[in-house]
């Protein structure tokens, strides 16, 4: 494969360099034609967005160069990183995003941070076109007291550590505590209320890291309250995170019956996703625990925002949450929520926020909206910055599942594609793509990993799970990524 791209890449350069006649009819000729230069496309993030980005671009046109820049040595971002451990059919996708990187005309460059060892404007002047798919490694705060305190931590961290994204490595929660609250009832509040309360035996089998599945195996966690400012209607996850938490063995839901009055009658009216997701919550209230010992419990408690996380005696660690109780004005998706000036204080020794996670500006060159924190766009295209575009979640927020983050990011290569095919995007300028900036990489010491040197790391980990019969144990520290994909 790579003898194919190295003769790929001097066929380019000598055409680049030749004169030739413009023949219209056949696509193909494209790629033999210097009259306009083949598209040079630089990718900023290696997850998700990025892979599906270049996936479409590759697709649509047969002289297309994409060259991918991550800033961690493996590629594939929140599916390493983010997808529950227990959740290995969501992972599939890598073979996807396996068979893009492999492709002749597609560069996977990982251990680069662009905004730190190059800048969005350096990049620009080596591409016709660089598209921001860095997705959100930012926190949202809950603007409240006592958010500081030991034992409060964000969901962005938690699911980190358990699913060894190097910075986490170090997080070491402390799961000595019986109850657990976490803010939010997206999916990712429920995989991490799933995570504390599986039986370990299910997990042991998973690509779980070897530190969590240690910690949870000391957990004293035995509750866990999944909390949301708004109703049953309004509750963000999807079905099948709930029918996982209602099967969790030797796990029972404490659901509150007053939550669901009245909610029988609107069945009939809801959609059909909404109306099933509310029929498993309601089915839950009478479920009977027949045949197993229940040891741990978890439950949703609606209506209730965080006020201020509750100090213990000594003022440093979380003890509990004071909670505004609302509510409802409106119905439906839109439906608000209302103070009613009552109050609620839950013990517990951690509290989780899952509220969101957030994009970062990645360079001050790129507009950035700090408010929304997402980059400005029209559908992809970065706003009054020609050649600039943006898909996943700093386009949008951090929203949806991964087909969601397909979906747009196909979107925006066909814009792409529109701007090339009209002209907006000038290819008769040729750009000399990474090539330049592997050069001035290596005047600033930096080394970049490709794809075959991730597939190092790749081999190391199966091995290593392997030994223990698990998937992979993944590598959590990168200098010792960099020692095998160097190797």
């Amino acid at each position: 494969m790579r003898n194919i791209k190295t003769y790929y890449t001097a066929i380019q350069s000598f055409l680049q360099v030749s004169r030739c006649h413009r023949v219209h009819s056949s696509p193909a000729w494209k790629l033999f034609s210097t009259c306009t230069s083949a598209p040079k496309v630089c990718i900023v993030g290696g997850g998700p967005a990025g892979f599906y980005t270049a996936q479409h671009l590759l697709r649509a046109r047969s002289d297309v160069v994409v060259d991918i820049f991550e800033r961690l040595p493996v590629p594939f971002g929140l599916v390493r990183f983010g997808v529950a451990p227990d959740h290995p059919e969501v992972k599939n996708v890598i073979n996807t995003f396996t068979q893009t990187a492999q492709h002749e005309r597609c560069f996977f460059h990982g251990n680069v941070n662009v905004g730190v060892d190059v800048s969005v404007e350096e990049l620009k002047k080596a591409y016709h076109a660089v598209v921001l798919c860095y997705g959100a490694e930012g926190n949202r705060s809950l603007g409240i007291a006592g958010e500081n305190l030991a034992g409060v931590l964000s969901a962005r961290d938690f699911v980190g550590w358990y699913n060894g994204l190097p910075s986490m490595k170090e997080l070491d929660p402390d799961l000595s505590c019986e109850t657990v609250v976490i803010l939010g009832q997206g999916n990712v509040a429920l995989d991490i209320a799933r995570i504390l309360l599986t039986p370990l035996n299910l997990l042991t089998k998973t690509d779980i890291t070897q530190h969590a599945l240690e910690a949870l195996a000391a957990s004293r966690v035995r509750r866990v309250l999944i909390v949301g400012r708004r109703g049953p209607l309004q509750i963000a996850c999807t079905i099948k995170e709930v029918r996982e938490m209602i099967n969790l063995p030797c796990t029972t839901a404490d659901l509150f019956p007053t939550d669901f009055e009245g909610i029988a009658e609107t069945l009939k009216d809801l959609p059909r996703p909404r109306k099933r997701l509310t029929e498993l919550m309601m089915k839950a209230l009478k479920k009977e625990d027949v045949g197993q010992e229940v040891s741990k419990r978890w439950a949703f408690r609606f209506l209730r925002s965080p006020l201020e996380v509750i100090p213990d005696q000594d003022g440093k660690r979380a003890a509990g949450i004071r909670l505004a109780v609302n509510k409802i004005e409106g119905s439906g998706e839109e439906a608000g929520a209302l103070p009613t000036g009552q109050m609620e204080d839950l013990e517990c020794g951690m509290v989780i926020s899952s509220i969101g996670y957030k994009s970062l500006s990645v360079d001050p060159s790129v507009p950035f909206d700090a408010c929304t924190a997402t980059v400005p766009n029209d559908t992809g295209r970065v706003e009054h910055t020609a050649g600039l575009y943006c898909s996943g979640w700093v386009k949008r927020g951090p929203t949806g599942v991964i087909a969601t983050t397909m979906n747009d990011s196909f979107e925006t290569a066909r814009i792409l594609l529109k701007d090339i095919d009209s002209g907006t995007l000038n290819l008769s300028i040729n750009k000399a793509g990474s090539s330049e900036i592997t050069a001035l990489l290596k005047t600033r010491g930096v080394r970049s990993v490709s794809f075959s040197e991730w597939e190092k790391i790749n081999t190391e980990e199966v091995r290593h799970g392997e030994a223990v019969g698990k998937p992979r144990e993944k590598i959590l520290d990168v200098k010792e990524m960099l020692e095998v994909a160097w190797s």
